[in-house]
């Protein structure tokens, strides 16, 4: 499968640092059976949507969103700012078609300064997922700042709970995949 880690915040590094960990927790346990990728949205050049077809832009704006298109698990790792997701990781999904995830499995992980804000994913980032059509594992991985030193997650329970949201992400997305070829083959054609 494809697999797809994009860390959604233009600015910072705690998103990235996190998201990174994701991806390496990917490739040390799964990384010979499936093309991993990741994004950091930092290094990309994003224009803003203008609701053009994703594949009629050009340059980063298309690479990004063909990859996300192409994938089949998708882990989005996002900041919370004044209570709500960044506008580049809003403007992400601006670009893609309504049923840009049907048929994929995405997973969250978010950063934040507060646990003030620890419902931020459930109350806006799930909705933004299920309504383009995303199958959507159900927990979350959310960080606080303090979990951070300099440019590492210093938390031993962070890191379990990225291997455990890895594990979840990819057992249901195996199962998803295993009842849709099973739904296939009862068409007989």
């Amino acid at each position: 499968m494809n697999i797809l880690v994009l860390s959604g915040s233009n600015v910072g590094n705690k998103t990235a640092i996190a998201s990174k960990s994701v991806f390496d927790a990917i490739k040390n346990r799964y990384g010979a059976e499936h093309n991993i990728q990741f994004i950091d949205l930092k290094e990309k050049e994003m224009q803003f949507s203008d609701g053009r077809n994703y594949l009629d832009y050009t340059g980063d704006t298309k690479e990004v969103t063909q990859q996300i298109m192409d994938a089949d698990i998708l882990f989005f790792g996002t900041p919370i700012f004044q209570a709500s997701i960044p506008a580049s990781l809003k403007n992400l999904f601006d670009l893609l078609p309504q049923n840009a995830l049907r048929n994929k499995t995405s997973s969250i992980l978010t950063t934040a300064g507060s646990n003030m804000h620890f419902l931020v994913p459930e109350q806006q980032l799930k909705p933004i997922l299920g309504y383009m059509k995303a199958n959507v594992v159900p927990n979350y991985v959310y960080i606080l700042d303090t979990d951070f030193d300099k440019d590492t997650i210093y938390n031993d329970d962070i890191h379990f709970r990225i291997q455990k949201l890895v594990e979840d992400t990819l057992i249901l997305a195996r199962a998803y995949k295993e009842i849709q070829r099973q739904e296939e083959e009862a068409y007989g054609f």
